[in-house]
């Protein structure tokens, strides 16, 4: 493996890495490739073509434009999946979502984080961790979910609120940061 292979393998690993030669060409490969399936027409030729740069994508997939992420292959999406306009999946370390979710329009999954002393941060080090999103999850407008962050089966995240750690099943959230609203009875 090449020593620029090794950054990209640290960044889906969770482990502090510097970007490459390797990571950059992925990453502007991947953003050329979406802006020109964003001017095809036909929806299922654009679906289709979306479908191509993901990791995995189950049946029933949908998504509106300006669907944005860093690399796709790091991303996989369960059956019956709708997002609305401009969701940003910033898939630097792997994001598992589950059946039956809905995002909102301009929510955000954002794997990666940057060291908080300003001198480490100024050398770009970065390091990710790992997104999961269970089944039957509904995304308001405008939510941000932070690295490292599991929602459980059934979640409901109210517009705009921001997920700074992880919930378990059947409950509510909104605000920023995020907290348990109601708890969704199980049927």
């Amino acid at each position: 493996m090449h020593e620029t292979d090794n950054a990209f393998r640290a960044m889906t690993n969770g482990e502090w890495y510097f970007d490459s030669a390797v990571t950059i060409q992925k990453r502007d490969a991947t953003r050329i490739a979406l802006q020109k399936s964003g001017q095809i027409l036909d929806n299922d030729a654009r679906m289709a073509t979306i479908q191509k740069l993901l990791g995995h994508t189950g049946s029933d997939f949908f998504i509106e434009t300006g669907f944005e992420f860093s690399f796709g292959e790091n991303i996989t999406i369960g059956d019956h999946f709708y997002a609305n306009r401009n969701v940003v999946i910033c898939d630097e370390a792997p994001v598992t979502i589950g059946d039956y979710c809905k995002f909102g329009p301009g929510v955000s999954l954002l794997t990666p984080y940057h060291p908080i002393d300003p001198l480490e941060r100024a050398t770009k080090k970065e390091i990710s961790s790992p997104i999961t999103i269970g089944n039957h999850v509904w995304l308001g407008a405008n939510v941000t979910i932070l690295p490292g962050i599991t929602l459980g089966n059934n979640v409901v995240v109210g517009a705009g609120s921001v997920v700074t750690k992880s919930y378990p099943d059947n409950v509510i959230l909104v605000g920023n940061p995020a907290r348990v609203l109601r708890k969704i009875p199980a049927k």
